[in-house]
């Protein structure tokens, strides 16, 4: 379990440059070129992303689903694309992670509808049992799809869930490379290919802050003064809450830190 401190809130600098509108737009101008430039690499990862080379899936993948149990490939329902969020959501635990949750929040029914008019099935996979899963999946009032994995080497071998060795070593293999890691889940987001006769690609997954690009909320606050406003360099997500557990008026930062102490201080800490 990680040690947090939670670092002072600083307030915007009173002394902050304000200028006339006619040095603003020279600085507004300076800084498109820069995001013109990131735009740019972002497209061109893209492609790279997409030149990368697959995986044949050969192990023969089971999950339980409402609708009963069902193979990796029939997942896809229909489609030649799924996209999987690893969800922490271990088999002992009474509720998902807080940070993962802040990812499902973002998923949509008019995403899905969206992503299913580009030939892609969005879902969510976590090792707890099927019954685990929608207890919590009706508490937080999600419709999406979400699956278990339990009893299936699926998360182990995807790199999101890791033997009680494991973590007692120190060391798991997650993104990429070893290092510690505080929980016997981690969070994912993975890719994969149904070609026409029925057979599955792995194509692409990605960890770590690569999940950020299912938190659209931090893309809006990257636009805003403040940021993300995140202070504690040990776990930059110590102000997520589930969305049900949010206090009415913004939490003071003793508050914060009260709820984090009683946390255990980190994400897949259960309340």
């Amino acid at each position: 379990i990680m040690s947090i401190a939670i670092a002072p809130k600083e307030p915007i600098s009173a002394d902050h440059p304000v200028v006339p509108q006619d040095r603003w737009l020279a600085a507004r101008k300076s800084l498109l070129a820069h995001e013109k430039e990131m735009t740019r690499l972002r497209d061109q990862i893209a492609r790279e992303r997409r030149a990368l080379p697959w995986v044949h899936i050969k192990k023969h993948y089971v999950f339980d689903a409402p609708e009963g149990k069902r193979t990796l490939a029939e997942l896809f329902d229909g489609r030649h694309q799924l996209l999987v969020q690893h969800f922490m959501l271990g088999p002992d635990w009474e509720q998902g992670c807080p940070s993962c949750s802040f990812m499902s929040d973002h998923l949509s029914s008019g995403m899905q509808l969206h992503l299913a008019h580009r030939d892609t099935t969005l879902l969510v996979v976590s090792r707890a049992p099927l019954e685990q899963i929608e207890r919590f999946r009706r508490r937080m009032g999600w419709d999406f799809k979400w699956v278990s994995s339990h009893g299936s080497d699926f998360n182990q071998d995807f790199g999101v869930s890791f033997s009680p060795e494991q973590i007692a070593s120190g060391e798991v293999p997650y993104n990429y490379g070893v290092q510690a890691f505080p929980s016997e889940e981690a969070p994912g987001v993975s890719v994969f290919f149904k070609d026409d006769v029925g057979s599955v690609y792995h194509t692409y997954s990605t960890y770590g802050r690569g999940v950020e690009v299912m938190m659209g909320t931090y893309d809006l606050l990257d636009l805003t003064p403040k940021g993300r406003d995140e202070r504690n360099p040990n776990w930059t997500m110590d102000w997520i809450r589930h969305h049900d557990r949010y206090e009415t008026a913004p939490a003071s930062r003793p508050a914060v830190a009260a709820a984090v102490a009683a946390s255990g201080g980190c994400c897949h800490a259960q309340e």
